[in-house]
C-alpha cells in the first residue's frame, strides 16, 4: 500500500484531501471542523474528569488521575475505576452513538425533525424492549434484542406507511410522528397492566438512565459501536450524495435504495443499542448533529463532530442530574426538558422556512 497523499484544495476555507491505495480511497478534511472536534474533545475531557472527581465522596483530580494510571489508595481506585469510569465512558459513548444515529436520518430525510426519536423509531426500540422486559422477564442480552428488532420493525412500518412513489422526508416524519404517538400509548398501557414491581421497574429504566451501569454494559456497547460505527463512517459519502436527490447519487455510482436501506438499518442499530443499556434518552439525536453543523459551519450534518457534540452533551447532562439538584435523578429527565424546548424552537424556526 502505498503512503497517504496529502493535497491542500480551497474552496472558500481550508480543506485537505488525503489520497491511499493509490487513489482508491480518499478522504476530505477541513480544518475548521478538526479545530471544532478536538475542541469538542477537551471540553468532554474536562467534563468526564469533573465527573470522575465529583460525589458524595469527593476526590482531587491529581488522584484521579493517579487511580487511572493503577496507583493510590484502593478505596480511591475502586471508586474511579470501577464505579465511576464505566458511567462516564458510557455516557460518551451513548450519546456519541445517539448523535450519529440522529445524523443518519436527518441526511435521509433533509430535515433537522427527522431525528429516530421524533420519527418513531426510539419508541419502537422502546415497544421491543418492553415487551421482553414485561411478557418475556428477559435478561439484559434478550432486552437488547428484543430493542433492536422493534426498532427495525418499526422503520420498516413508517417507510412502507410513507412510501409513494419514493420516500420525501416532510411524509416520512409526519408519518413517523403518528407511529411514535400510537406506540407511546401501546408503551404506557403495557406498563400499567403489568405487575407493579416490575411495571415501576419498566418505568423507571423507561426515563432513560445511566444509574447503575458499569463494565457488564460497557464492554458490550464497546464492540457493537466498534462494529457499525466504521460502516456508518464508510457510508458518510455516499449519505452526503445521497441528500442531492438519488438522480443525482446514481449519475454518480451511487446505488440509492441499497445505501438508505444499510443507513438506516445501521442508524436503528445505534439508537437501539441506547435504548437496550439506558432506556429511550431523547433530545441527543435531535439536536447535536444541528449544533454540530452551526458549530462547524458545514452545508449539511456530519457524522464525527456530530458524534463529539453528542458525548459532549450526555456528559454534561448525566453530571448535572447527578449533581445538580441535590438528589441523583434520570439523565432523560434533563434531555427532555432541555429537549422539549429546543423541539419547540426548531418547529417555529421551520415553520417560518
Amino acid at each position: 500500500m502505498r503512503a497517504a497523499v496529502s493535497s491542500h484544495l480551497n474552496f472558500g476555507r481550508s480543506v485537505h484531501v488525503v489520497r491511499v491505495l493509490r487513489g482508491r480511497l480518499s478522504a476530505l478534511f477541513d480544518r475548521l471542523s478538526i479545530f471544532i472536534g478536538l475542541a469538542l474533545a477537551v471540553l468532554a475531557l474536562g467534563i468526564a474528569g469533573l465527573s470522575l472527581a465529583s460525589g458524595k465522596y469527593p476526590i482531587a483530580l491529581a488522584d484521579v488521575l493517579g487511580a487511572l494510571a493503577g496507583q493510590g489508595d484502593d478505596m480511591v481506585r475502586m471508586i474511579v475505576v470501577e464505579w465511576r469510569l464505566p458511567r462516564v465512558a458510557l455516557a460518551f459513548l451513548l450519546g456519541g452513538a445517539l448523535a450519529m444515529s440522529g445524523a443518519i436520518f436527518q441526511s435521509l430525510t433533509r430535515n433537522p425533525l427527522g431525528s429516530p426519536d421524533i420519527i418513531g423509531f426510539s419508541a419502537g426500540s422502546y415497544t421491543g424492549a418492553l415487551m421482553v422486559i414485561l411478557l418475556l422477564s428477559g435478561g439484559y442480552y434478550e432486552t437488547a434484542a428484543g430493542a433492536l428488532i422493534g426498532g427495525i420493525v418499526t422503520a420498516i412500518a413508517v417507510y412502507l406507511l410513507a412510501y409513494r412513489r419514493g420516500v420525501q422526508g416532510f411524509r416520512l416524519i409526519v408519518v413517523g410522528i403518528g407511529v411514535a404517538a400510537m406506540l407511546s400509548a401501546f408503551n404506557a398501557w403495557m406498563i400499567r397492566e403489568a405487575d407493579l414491581q416490575v411495571a415501576m421497574s419498566a418505568a423507571i429504566w423507561g426515563a432513560g438512565s445511566l444509574n447503575g451501569l458499569g463494565f457488564e454494559q460497557l464492554a458490550p456497547v464497546a464492540i457493537v459501536l466498534c462494529v457499525v460505527v466504521p460502516l456508518t463512517l464508510f457510508l458518510a459519502r455516499p449519505m452526503r450524495q445521497l441528500e442531492i436527490g438519488d438522480d443525482a447519487a446514481r449519475a454518480s455510482g451511487v446505488d440509492a435504495n441499497r445505501t438508505r436501506l444499510l443507513l438506516m438499518v445501521l442508524g436503528v442499530a445505534l439508537t437501539a443499542t441506547v435504548t437496550a443499556v439506558a432506556g429511550p434518552i431523547s433530545f441527543i439525536a435531535l439536536a447535536a448533529p444541528q449544533i454540530a453543523k452551526r458549530l462547524t459551519r458545514a452545508s449539511g450534518v456530519t457524522l464525527i463532530p456530530s458524534a463529539l457534540t453528542g458525548g459532549l452533551l450526555l456528559l454534561a447532562a448525566d453530571w448535572t442530574t447527578q449533581h445538580a439538584f441535590g438528589v441523583q435523578l434520570p439523565v432523560g429527565v434533563m434531555t427532555v426538558s432541555i429537549g422539549g424546548l429546543y423541539f419547540i424552537w426548531l418547529l417555529i424556526r421551520e415553520g417560518h422556512k
